[in-house]
């Protein structure tokens, strides 16, 4: 067997032909990551992302993609099985975070963890909750349209005032990901709410759900649902909107993992009380 010492590990940055593997470490963790996600995660920030090898065998991830040049988020911190319990999930972890530099880093913790990322200066925003169900069988709403091309500069702004910061090249890729089905509610010319569906490798998934109010947000999750009737849905709920942890109950949703938004400093003010469901809690 190789060698799994620390001083054996070599920690690059990744690329997409790597990222495979990391979701099918992800997948076994139960997860249940986006199946067609890499494209739009690496658009966003291409140095972001780390992977460490010993002997050209992948044993650990990361990813830390930079927003801007006040906000980065961390995610797909993982490290295989039979290596865990030797300090490489620490090296890449202190590689990863440099590639922020001095930007606000947020990253969305499991439980077990919490308590690490404390200690490394994050601090707990609020919880997410996984809700997972049977889509309910629902029309999709006649105000309620697939997105077009013509959307996209809309819901970029939308999508700004429901997030810490700006993500206009992550959007581009996310809206129209092979199997991502994206949707559009709007007033006149205003976005009232939008959402994506998108295939996971245990079930669909649907993040983001932004929008103005419950019914808006009814509305949405309608539409996004309405070709999954029957089958296993799931979304990420923030536990800091009352209206969205209701919307998913209502719907039969029954929550099934739990993490912690946690920040290292402060973030720019954004629309929590319109985040029904949160993007993808590997890129925030």
């Amino acid at each position: 067997m190789a060698s799994l010492a620390p001083e054996d590990l070599v920690i690059t940055q990744a690329g997409l032909d790597d990222w495979p593997v990391v979701r099918g470490w992800a997948a076994d963790e139960g997860w249940n990551p986006g199946l067609v996600d890499s494209t739009a995660f690496f658009a966003q920030d291409p140095e972001g992302f780390f992977i460490g090898r010993i002997d050209g065998e992948p044993v650990s991830a990361i990813s830390v993609v930079n927003y801007g040049s006040d906000y980065a988020f961390l995610g797909w911190y993982l490290v295989r099985p039979d290596a865990r319990g030797r300090g490489h999930g620490l090296a890449i972890w202190k590689t990863a975070l440099a590639h922020a530099e001095n930007r606000t880093v947020g990253l969305d913790g499991v439980v077990a963890q919490q308590d690490n990322y404390r200690r490394s200066g994050f601090e707990p925003a609020h919880r997410t909750f996984r809700y997972t169900g049977t889509a309910p069988a629902m029309e999709s709403p006649a105000d309620v349209r697939a997105v077009r091309p013509e959307d996209v500069e809309d819901i970029t702004a939308y999508d700004g005032a429901c997030t810490p910061a700006d993500r206009p090249r992550f959007l581009r890729h996310w809206l129209t990901s092979p199997g991502h089905h994206a949707v559009v509610r709007r007033a006149g010319d205003r976005v009232t709410g939008y959402g994506v569906i998108r295939p996971g490798h245990n079930c669909p998934r649907i993040g983001p759900l932004f929008a103005d109010t419950p019914e808006d947000a009814w509305a949405v999750f309608a539409a996004l649902t309405a070709d999954a009737a029957g089958r296993e849905v799931a979304i990420d709920v923030p536990d800091n909107n009352a209206a969205g942890v209701a919307l998913a109950e209502e719907a039969g949703f029954t929550p099934s993992f739990e993490t912690a938004r946690m920040y290292t400093g402060p973030v720019r003010p954004y629309a929590q009380e319109r985040v029904f469901g949160v993007t993808t809690l590997e890129l925030g």
